[in-house]
């Protein structure tokens, strides 16, 4: 697993790097060699926090934690990313299959958890920029909002962070 590092009122030291590097390596026997890890580590007043995405084959895990100390902080991040790959591991089997053999593998009905589907929306897309996305959002009172957006033409989307900042997601071409 290839990691990157990036920090924000944080002194990265050796240390730091290889005992993150460490706890990093358990996750090479899920993902391999070619997936991509960013840890993004900073500090803020008395808080240290973590933020790990893992990207592997278009599949995407992500975990942010805060502690007073980075390590109890990287500890907890990890776990949640282990129990996002134990709840997705039937799943991302049978994507990896796919891939492999062109061909549906089926698993045992009571190792996947179903996904139900329960209500289904359909609006116009306004294109319009980033900023008015973020002022239609707060006014339907969601924490995201899916938009054309009007400088790219592209579909984007714009969401509420935990800080009461926002976030924007685009397609990468």
């Amino acid at each position: 697993m290839k990691v990157k590092f990036v920090t924000r009122k944080f002194t990265l030291t050796d240390d730091v790097k290889e005992r993150v590097d460490k706890k990093l390596s358990k996750f090479d026997k899920f993902f391999g060699s070619d997936a991509d890890a960013n840890v993004r580590l900073s500090s803020q007043g008395y808080e240290e926090n973590i933020e790990i995405t893992i990207v592997a084959k278009g599949v995407l895990f992500r975990a942010e934690e805060s502690d007073k100390d980075y390590a109890c902080a990287l500890d907890r991040a990890l776990e949640s990313i282990e129990r996002q790959i134990r709840k997705n591991r039937t799943r991302l089997e049978k994507r990896r299959a796919l891939i492999k053999n062109d061909a549906p593998v089926e698993a045992a009905p009571d190792e996947e958890e179903q996904i139900s589907i329960t209500k289904v929306k359909q609006f116009e897309m306004v294109p319009m920029t980033p900023d008015e996305a973020v002022m239609q959002m707060n006014l339907t009172g969601h924490t995201f909002f899916m938009f054309r957006n009007a400088e790219t033409g592209l579909i984007n989307v714009v969401y509420k962070r935990k800080a009461n900042d926002y976030g924007l997601i685009t397609p990468v071409e």
